[in-house]
């Protein structure tokens, strides 16, 4: 009895004449096609990064990184690029002016007419940093009257032995520049001469995490008030357990909370009761969202990157030209097309969808994933003032993700508060262009002095010129 055969269609990118895989049998042919989709697999697997895929960059490991900075088609030169504005140094304010005159004239004299000020030379430096120490004593007495013994009490804000400035100082360490508890007592014993205890450190810190509760909840108001917000959201961990930093910015704030899931309960946590216009990746929770929503151009576009880099050259083609079309819809943002260049983009965009939604492969997939999303791609030429990639949000994670890197999470609830306080505050300052010490010693002032702090820089919709000076 002859074997079996069967005409499966051979994949395309084979040099295997078609006769001989015709005359190959049923059974050969299917373990055939089945090993090659499995090593289709795990080589995007292993090329997979995050220039062609959803992946953030943090997983990137250092040797894909050095392979993408030498292709030629990516390559560039270390420093400022083209156009960069540069950075000069500000002139400070002096507390010292020396003035310098010329000795003598090469001709032999010194004598000097119409003396002017041809430049100035700024020498910056520290000055020697001495704690200031003020020792409370506390007396007691008798009542001349009674008898009883009365003792002397401390004013309120001195109750707990470090000043706000201090307080803060080790709040910033912490919190703005994110360094262990360590670093910050080392530090603190070096340039200041203080010794702190870790646990001394720790108290300074839930101080400043107090303090910053009213700035926190008016960042969320603002949030919650914005008609459009860009969420995202990253891997957090709370004592070795998976939990999620989620992320809600827009050009006035950044509001963040941790929660033990990435659900559909977290997200309605994260936004309350806002019903603004969504701009996000297309992840499940954000599709099922109702309103309004743009869907982050560069995620599809790192995935269409994926698609070309394939080995079957009918995915490779269609990721290819679905990338170039995605990134022409992308830089409309920045160049508004005319009607007769929407037209042309939307009959090629159309026709690539249609002709490839019918494939049962990778390309077929993400095609009727762009025809399922498409109202959602170009909202940006529609609404003014709408960014067609979540790159808001995710410049907002960044400094999370490192964090979590260096600390590996937190390790309890209360953690969790300080990372979602100071998160918002210090990426809602940067926002704005605030220093974050001045405010955190405020901040924490009236704290000790039981009074309200100033949050206008955060209720309005401007930044106030001036910026508080403890």
């Amino acid at each position: 009895m002859s074997p079996s055969f069967q005409s499966t269609p051979l994949p395309q990118g084979f040099d295997i004449p078609v006769s001989d895989w015709q005359r190959t049998p049923t059974s050969v042919q299917g373990e055939f096609l089945s090993l090659l989709k499995r090593v289709d697999a795990l080589e995007a697997r292993v090329h997979r990064d995050s220039s062609n895929s959803s992946r953030p960059p943090s997983t990137d490991s250092a040797v894909k990184k050095r392979d993408r900075r030498v292709k030629p088609t990516e390559r560039r030169k270390p420093g400022a690029k083209p156009g960069h504005p540069g950075y000069r140094q500000v002139h400070l304010e002096p507390t010292l002016t020396v003035s310098l005159f010329p000795e003598s004239c090469g001709c032999g004299h010194s004598e000097m007419t119409t003396l002017t000020t041809y430049h100035t030379h700024q020498v910056i430096e520290l000055p020697e940093v001495r704690p200031e120490v003020t020792h409370w004593l506390l007396h007691q007495g008798q009542c001349s009257s009674c008898g009883k013994t009365h003792k002397a009490a401390l004013p309120p804000d001195q109750i707990t032995g470090y000043g706000p400035r201090l307080t803060a100082f080790v709040g910033e360490m912490t919190g703005i520049v994110s360094i262990s508890r360590s670093a910050v007592q080392d530090l603190c014993a070096s340039v200041f001469s203080i010794p702190l205890s870790k646990g001394a450190i720790q108290k300074m810190v839930n101080r400043v995490s107090e303090a910053l509760v009213p700035h926190y909840e008016a960042i969320g108001r603002v949030a919650h008030a914005a008609p459009v917000n860009h969420l995202d959201e990253t891997s957090w961990f709370t004592q070795g357990v998976r939990h999620w930093l989620w992320v809600m910015t827009n050009p006035l704030v950044s509001y963040f909370q941790i929660h033990p899931t990435r659900s559909q309960t977290a997200f309605e946590q994260l936004i309350a009761d806002w019903k603004g216009i969504l701009v996000s990746d297309d992840y499940g929770v954000y599709q099922s969202w109702t309103g309004l929503r743009q869907t982050c151009l560069a995620h599809l576009i790192r995935t269409a990157k994926g698609l070309a880099e394939h080995l079957e050259s009918g995915i490779a083609a269609f990721g290819q030209r679905i990338r170039d079309e995605l990134q022409r819809l992308c830089h409309m943002s920045t160049e508004r097309p005319t009607v007769g260049q929407w037209r042309a983009w939307y009959a090629r965009f159309r026709h690539l969808i249609s002709s490839t939604m019918a494939r049962l492969d990778k390309a077929g997939t993400f095609a009727r994933r762009l025809d399922r999303e498409q109202e959602a791609l170009w909202l940006f030429l529609d609404l003014p003032g709408i960014d067609p990639t979540t790159n808001a949000a995710e410049r907002s994670l960044r400094f999370g993700v490192m964090w979590r890197k260096r600390s590996q999470g937190t390790c309890s609830e209360k953690g969790n508060r300080w990372v979602e306080r100071v998160l918002s505050f210090r990426q809602t300052c940067r926002i704005r262009g605030r220093p974050t010490f001045p405010l955190l010693v405020e901040a924490v002032r009236c704290r000790f002095k039981g009074t309200i702090p100033d949050l206008r820089w955060i209720t309005h919709q401007e930044p106030l010129l001036a910026c508080a000076t403890p």
